[in-house]
């Protein structure tokens, strides 16, 4: 956990307390302090979602290296291999993840990842199905590592490319709102870079 996750933990109790005195307060008929409660509490928020996306603006992009795992709590995700293979027409890339749990006690699961090679000019290539290879929510058991695959077809390519894992489901919460977090609004996602 960062300073900036405890900042972000701070400011979502601020807000729900703030949403809770305001009702409290419209309850009772008080509505001129409730504007005023809900106005100041409106520019606090305003002000530091304009400090996360700055923040997302101005960091550079993170390199991560090959094989590096990546957790989220106890689950995590490793770019283990990625290798070049032949391909009628295009280039073609088969990228080996290493899914693993540092848990003692509990199963793990992460759900709403995402992998996808991105170019230079920020083109997105998404993998093919591969029904043979285990998903990304498996469940792990504690201490558990698990191996899957994905090939990824890639046409009109410009520039070096490199290899993204993202959190897309649920809106990619509370990372979205969490200054300097990899998946911050506006922040360029972490890549492994795919060797030429």
């Amino acid at each position: 956990m960062t300073i900036f996750d405890l900042v972000f933990i701070v400011v979502f109790l601020a807000a729900v307390v703030t949403g809770a005195i305001v009702a409290i307060r419209l309850l009772r008929g008080r509505r001129r302090e409730a504007a005023g409660l809900l106005r100041r509490g409106a520019i606090g928020l305003a002000g530091y979602l304009a400090v996360v996306v700055i923040v997302s603006l101005v960091s550079p992009r993170r390199v991560v290296a090959l094989g590096e795992d990546r957790c989220s709590d106890d689950w995590c995700i490793a770019v283990a291999e990625v290798v070049k293979e032949p391909w009628p027409g295009d280039s073609a890339y088969r990228v080996t993840l290493r899914l693993s749990s540092r848990a003692r006690g509990m199963p793990q699961r992460e759900t709403g990842i995402a992998v996808y090679l991105v170019d230079e000019a920020g083109h997105r290539f998404d993998h093919d199905a591969e029904p043979s290879s285990p998903p990304f929510d498996v469940r792990l058991q504690p201490g558990e590592a698990v191996t899957t695959a994905r090939r990824f077809r890639v046409s009109g390519q410009k520039g070096s490319l490199g290899v993204v894992v993202a959190h897309e489901g649920s809106f990619g919460f509370p990372g979205i709102v969490i200054i300097g977090d990899g998946g911050s609004l506006l922040h360029k996602r972490a890549i492994v870079r795919v060797p030429e």
